[in-house]
């Protein structure tokens, strides 16, 4: 009869871990709003970037905020680039393709030319990708479903103008400029 009475207990603890298992919230999604049903951001729009992503609006008190600054790196001939963030966090590189609100990445262009996707604040960008002349540094905001952040049909981004000069146009030269912080949207 002992044997009975531990199957029986056994069998009860399988059904409390079973049912209990059954009403929990296991979904990545939810863990990361806290918990509840996913609910829509934003609302996506016709309009697209120069990438053919489409344009998620929000409302400008929910929007995420970016400035940029880039500064020479003498030592190697490249640039600095430093992101300054508000309402914005950088999702990890396997976040779910879905839209949630203040996270994602951030696009990096140099001219309007796609350079590097960021999942961080800090990027060094190489001297060769900026020749001498007058160029412009842009970080715009994306969701982690490719969407870019928008508000009053505008991509949430900054563009900081940089100017490269050298003694000699040579393809390994260093690089001296300077760069103005972008606008802050």
């Amino acid at each position: 009869m002992s044997w009975t009475r531990g199957f029986t207990a056994a069998f009860a603890v399988c059904v409390l871990v079973l049912a209990g298992s059954a009403g929990c919230g296991t979904g990545d999604t939810e863990e990361r709003r806290g918990g509840g049903a996913p609910a829509p951001v934003g609302r996506v729009l016709e309009d697209r970037d120069d990438q053919g992503r489409p344009y998620r609006q929000v409302d400008e008190e929910d929007a995420p905020e970016v400035g940029i600054e880039v500064q020479p790196a003498p030592a190697d001939g490249g640039w600095r680039v430093r992101l300054t963030l508000d309402g914005f966090r950088f999702s990890p590189a396997r976040a779910p393709a879905e839209a949630v609100a203040g996270h994602g990445t951030a696009r990096l262009f140099v001219d309007g030319r796609y350079v590097a996707e960021l999942r961080g604040p800090e990027y060094r960008l190489p001297g060769r990708l900026v020749p001498r002349g007058t160029h412009q540094v842009t970080a715009r905001l994306y969701a982690d479903d490719g969407t870019v952040w928008a508000v009053d049909g505008e991509p949430v981004e900054s563009t900081a103008d940089i100017t490269v000069s050298a003694s000699e146009p040579a393809p390994g030269r260093s690089a001296e400029g300077s760069a103005a912080p972008g606008t802050r949207r």
